[in-house]
């Protein structure tokens, strides 16, 4: 990561933006973007946009999700306890006893998931799995009054956890998908700023992917791209307990390069073209399997209006769905050059069409 990247990306992923409400991040994206993109703008549904020499050809459309999983609340009994749901995917065992940070237009409001302690516990209440009902916000209130003039139904939470690094190559951080998805096209349009590529060139920060790829769709009709690559994170199998998964997962791990997916969601010549980028570049790259339809921005991408030649390029992270995601330094930089080095390729006579 360059250093005079490194502020930004901290403060990036620090920002809460649950989805649908990610407008704290999307604003720092959209003001970083404007220090180098020609244009940057705002859609209806909250995706922005950054964008290079927007009348070549072809229309390549980068998207990175700047939405995470959070928490809204949806009760406040008479002692003043919150309780919530989720945002997204959650695994439910990771949230007894984190902190939470509750955002509305009174400023953030600091809580802790609270959860009858293991000693009060019958056996089998121990041997469930914990659901959402089994759980409750403490903001220190003493009655439902008192917590309702701190907070609002509906207000959204994150878990309270900022980016912090492992060592000197890894980043641990809430929140990595896929906001490092939405740095990644970001800073790759950076670097295609100095290389005058003969695409039209737009980085976008999607909302709502994780409650449906709902922000691709719009973003991707609106900018009606005749290419989409999308950057997410994807699983790694070097982890113990995932090491035996890799005939389901594959094999990726920390530090090899980003991952390429291969399958129907895929164009093969677009695929090609970033293989054959990376190997004359230098830059290592994995490979995985994506056998149907993926859950990325790619699949809402390439069945927008009358289809788009797709691709996607993976960050690997450990740890995913949790409030320390990890992922390598070095594999965030080559996956933002390998972007930029692709794109500087395409032009008008470029053939994505299958053959």
């Amino acid at each position: 990561m360059k250093n005079n990247s490194q502020p930004f990306l901290e403060r990036f992923l620090d920002a809460p933006s649950p989805s649908g409400f990610e407008e704290p991040a999307a604003r720092l994206w959209r003001e970083e973007a404007s220090s180098f993109a020609e244009r940057v703008w705002l859609d209806q549904h909250g995706n922005s946009f950054a964008a290079l020499n927007e009348e070549g050809r072809p229309r390549v459309m980068l998207a990175g999700h700047i939405d995470e999983i959070g928490l809204m609340v949806s009760y406040i009994d008479d002692k003043g306890y919150l309780y919530v749901r989720g945002i997204g995917g959650w695994d439910t065992q990771i949230l007894p006893g984190q902190r939470v940070d509750i955002y509305n237009a009174k400023g953030p409001v600091r809580g802790v998931l609270g959860r009858k302690p293991i000693h009060l516990l019958q056996d089998e209440e121990r041997k469930k799995v914990v659901k959402f009902e089994d759980l409750w916000v403490d903001i220190g209130a003493s009655s439902k009054e008192e917590a309702q003039n701190l907070v609002d139904i509906g207000d959204p939470a994150v878990l309270a956890h900022g980016p912090e690094p492992l060592g000197e190559q890894l980043l641990a951080a809430r929140g990595i998908d896929d906001r490092i998805g939405a740095y990644v096209v970001l800073e790759a349009l950076r670097q295609l700023s100095t290389l005058n590529p003969s695409a039209a060139v737009f980085a976008v920060a999607t909302v709502q992917e994780e409650i449906g790829l709902r922000g691709a769709r719009t973003s991707a009709y609106g900018l009606d791209p005749q290419i989409g690559i999308a950057v997410d994170v994807t699983f790694t199998s070097d982890t113990p307990g995932t090491e035996g998964e890799k005939k389901r997962i594959g094999e990726t791990k920390l530090g090899a390069g980003p991952a390429l997916s291969r399958g129907p969601n895929i164009n093969h010549k677009l695929l090609a073209m970033l293989v054959d980028t990376a190997r004359k570049e230098n830059i290592p790259v994995q490979m995985e399997a994506a056998a149907g339809a993926t859950g990325t921005d790619a699949n809402a991408m390439q069945l927008t209006r009358a289809g788009v030649a797709t691709a996607i390029v993976s960050v690997p992270s450990r740890y995913m769905h949790t409030p320390c995601e990890v992922v390598a330094r070095s594999d965030v930089d080559q996956t933002a050059r390998l972007l930029a080095l692709t794109v500087t390729r395409m032009n008008d006579e470029s053939d994505f069409l299958p053959s």
